[in-house]
């Protein structure tokens, strides 16, 4: 994967909404975080991901516009995952729109980050289909999250209290130890669901 600069997208969790200057800020901010948990210098780390430190110093400052290849660099010096230098601290519900979240370009690879769940149990996918009725389904074991990407049509769902509209494209990430509904709103709808167990 090469050497293309990272492109932002939106990335909106409820009510927030990223830009490149505030994903450039989160970049630098969680770089700076982990360095400092793994007490390196930023010198070591520079060394250790094979960049300059000046280049490392302007990314802890929010500035730059880093390739995927110096993130994937980065990433692996600090034993973290790319999603780890790209996102934001975890909401209770996060919604990712069908043009939102941060996009990462390489020569032939072209990636989106959805969302990026810890998980320290077993991850179980589905592949659903959805009727236009609502369904309500109770709460789960707590540590119980759910994340549902619509892959075609339109759906609500999440939180009981505050479920989402999702196009194609669209995803929601949730805890799912609450009541939560699906609704098929189309004709023919789609989704991959995602449940995550804590253990």
């Amino acid at each position: 994967m090469g050497g293309s600069p990272v492109e932002f997208g939106k990335r909106n969790e409820c009510t927030a909404i990223v830009t490149p200057v505030t994903i450039s800020r989160t970049v630098g901010s969680n770089l700076r975080q982990h360095r400092r948990s793994r007490q390196l210098s930023l010198t070591d780390l520079a060394a250790a991901a094979g960049i300059g430190k000046t280049t490392l110093h302007a990314l802890e400052l929010g500035e730059g516009n880093p390739t995927l290849s110096t993130l994937w660099a980065l990433a692996a010096a600090l034993e973290v995952p790319l999603g780890a230098l790209l996102e934001d601290e975890p909401q209770p519900v996060t919604v990712v729109r069908a043009a939102e979240g941060p996009r990462v370009d390489g020569d032939s690879v072209h990636a989106r980050l959805l969302h990026r769940l810890n998980v320290r149990g077993s991850v179980e996918v589905y592949e659903l289909a959805l009727d236009q009725t609502q369904q309500l389904s109770e709460a789960h074991l707590p540590g119980v999250q759910e994340c549902l990407v619509v892959t075609r049509g339109r759906v609500k769902a999440g939180p009981a209290d505050a479920p989402v509209d999702l196009a194609a494209g669209d995803s929601v990430h949730h805890q799912a130890a609450q009541p939560h509904v699906y609704e098929g709103l189309a004709d023919d709808n789609q989704a991959l669901l995602l449940m995550i167990y804590d253990s």
